[in-house]
C-alpha cells in the first residue's frame, strides 16, 4: 500500500464522472497520487442509483476491493454518490468503509479523508443536503481534454413517479452565473475547445430560490460568447421547461451544436401522465418541430422507459409511433424497475419481466433502424471533426494514422490523418464522410486542420 495514494471507481452518468474528476484533482492538490486499486491507500466508489440493481453493483465493487487489497484494514474505502445517499450508514456494515458521502456531502470529502487517515478508528457520514449550492475546493489545474464538462446545478424538483434523483441528489440548487463562467474560462485556458453544461434539469437553471436572476438562455449566451469556445452543448433538458427562447438559440448561436438529448420516456399520454412528466405527446411533437424549424439539421436523441406499470401494448405502440415521428438518431432505453421511495414503486400493476424484455427488444430494433438511416444519410457530407484521440480501428494506411472524434451532431467519426502531423488530439479537421458503420462513420480529410 502506498501512503497518500488514491483510486476512484465511478458508476453512472456524466455528472458522476465530473464529480470523480474533481475529487481526484483536489486530492492531488492535497499531495495524493493516483494509484492502482491494489496499492491505493484511499479507494473511492462513486455510485449511481438510476440504473438497474445499483445496490448489488456497489456491493460487488466493495467485494472486489476487499479481494484486491487482501482485506487490509488500513485501506480507507469511501462510498459517494446516489447509493451512498440512499443507503447511508448501512454501508458501514462493510468493514473497510469509513466514509459515506452523499450527493452534497462529496464537497467535504477531501477534508474528511484527511481526518480519517489521521484518526484510523473513526468513521464519518456526510449525508445532509445543503441549503444552497456550495462551491467546491479548487483542485490541481492541468491540461484539459478537448471537451470540458461544467456543472451548473444540483438536484431536481420534478419528482417524476419513477425517479429517485430528488431523493438522492436533493432539490434543485442553481450555481451562481459568475462561478459557472469562471469554470468555463479556466477550462478554455487549459485547452478545452468544447464545453458541455451539466445538470439534472438544465433549462430550469435560475428558476429556484438559489438563482441569481440569470435564465438558462441568458447563461448560454454568456458562455457562447467566451473567447476560444468552438462548441457548446448541454444535458439534460426537460421538455416541460424548454421554452421558445431556449429553442430559438439553436438558430442564433453559431457554436451551439445542432444536437439535443431530449428525454421522452414514453409516447403514450396515459403513461406520461402516470409518470408525472407534465407534458403529452402533442407537446413533445410541437417542441421537436419547433427545434427543427430553428435548426433544420438538428439531431435528436432521447431516453425511453419500457414496461412502466400499467403500460398496455397499445401504449407501447404509441411510443414506437412517436419514435418514428421524431426520427431519433439514438436513444438510451431501459426496462422499468422500482426505485425505493418513488411513487411508481407503490403501483400494483407491474408489467411481467418477459413482456418488458420483449418490448425492449422491439424498441431497440426500431432504434437501430432509425439510427442507421440517420448515419446513412450523412454519407457524402462534409463536417468539422473535433479529434478526441487515436482510433481503436486499425484503418491506418501508408503515411496515415487513425484518429477518432465527434462532429457537431455528436456522431463518432474515424479518419486517417498524415502521421507527420503528430498528435492531433484537440484539433479540428474538415472531413468528408465516406461510409456508415453500425454506430459510427468513416471519413477522409477534406480540408485543413486548426
Amino acid at each position: 500500500m502506498r501512503e497518500r495514494s488514491y483510486h476512484i471507481i465511478t458508476f453512472g452518468c456524466q455528472m458522476n464522472v465530473h464529480d470523480s474528476q474533481w475529487l481526484g484533482r483536489v486530492l492531488q492538490r492535497r499531495g495524493f497520487a493516483e494509484g492502482s486499486l491494489e496499492e491505493a491507500q484511499v479507494v473511492v466508489v462513486n455510485t449511481c442509483s438510476v440504473r438497474e440493481k445499483p445496490e448489488q453493483k456497489v456491493m460487488s465493487a466493495l467485494g472486489r476491493i476487499r479481494q484486491a487489497t487482501n482485506s487490509n484494514p488500513d485501506v480507507l474505502v469511501v462510498v459517494t454518490g446516489c447509493v451512498a445517499q440512499q443507503l447511508g450508514e448501512e454501508l458501514f456494515r462493510q468493514p473497510q468503509v469509513r466514509l459515506v458521502a452523499g450527493s452534497d456531502g462529496i464537497a467535504s470529502a477531501p477534508e474528511a479523508i484527511e481526518r480519517l487517515l489521521a484518526e484510523p478508528d473513526r468513521k464519518l457520514s456526510l449525508l445532509d443536503f445543503t441549503s444552497s449550492y456550495e462551491e467546491r475546493e479548487e483542485g490541481v489545474r492541468a491540461p484539459s481534454g478537448p471537451v470540458a464538462y461544467v456543472n451548473i446545478m444540483q438536484g431536481c424538483d420534478n419528482f417524476c413517479a419513477y425517479c429517485i434523483v430528488p431523493y438522492t441528489r436533493g432539490r434543485q440548487k442553481s450555481r451562481l452565473t459568475a462561478a459557472v463562467l469562471d469554470d468555463c474560462r479556466k477550462a478554455l485556458e487549459d485547452g478545452a475547445r468544447e464545453i458541455c453544461l451539466l445538470g439534472q434539469n438544465v433549462n430550469a437553471f435560475g428558476r429556484d430560490k438559489h438563482g441569481d436572476g440569470v435564465s438558462f438562455a441568458d447563461l448560454l449566451r454568456q458562455v457562447a460568447a467566451l473567447p476560444g469556445l468552438l462548441r457548446l452543448r448541454y444535458v439534460t433538458p426537460h421538455p416541460k421547461d424548454m421554452g421558445p427562447e431556449d429553442v430559438a438559440l439553436f438558430g442564433e448561436l453559431p457554436n451551439l451544436c445542432p444536437r439535443l438529448h431530449l428525454p421522452l420516456q414514453a409516447g403514450s399520454d396515459a403513461v406520461l401522465a402516470r409518470m408525472g412528466r407534465k407534458y403529452d405527446a402533442a407537446r413533445y411533437i410541437e417542441l421537436t418541430d419547433a427545434l427543427r424549424a430553428a435548426r433544420p439539421d438538428i439531431a435528436l436523441s432521447t431516453d425511453l422507459i419500457v414496461g412502466f406499470p400499467g403500460e398496455s401494448e397499445e401504449d407501447f405502440q404509441q411510443t414506437l409511433a412517436l419514435m418514428r415521428r421524431c426520427g431519433f438518431m439514438s436513444s438510451f432505453s431501459f426496462c422499468y424497475s422500482d426505485r425505493p421511495g418513488t411513487r411508481a414503486s407503490r403501483f400494483l400493476d407491474k408489467i411481467a419481466p418477459d413482456v418488458q424484455q420483449d418490448r425492449l427488444l422491439r424498441l431497440q430494433a426500431l432504434q437501430e433502424e432509425l439510427g442507421q438511416a440517420w448515419l446513412d444519410a450523412r454519407i457524402g457530407q462534409e463536417t468539422d471533426l473535433l479529434i478526441e484521440g487515436e482510433s481503436r480501428r486499425d484503418d491506418s494506411s501508408d503515411g496515415l494514422r487513425s484518429w477518432q472524434g465527434r462532429d457537431p451532431y455528436g456522431a463518432l467519426v474515424h479518419v486517417g490523418l498524415p502521421s507527420a502531423d503528430g498528435d492531433m488530439t484537440g484539433r479540428m479537421v474538415r472531413v468528408r464522410l465516406t461510409e456508415a458503420k453500425k454506430h459510427s462513420l468513416l471519413g477522409q480529410q477534406a480540408g485543413a486542420s486548426w
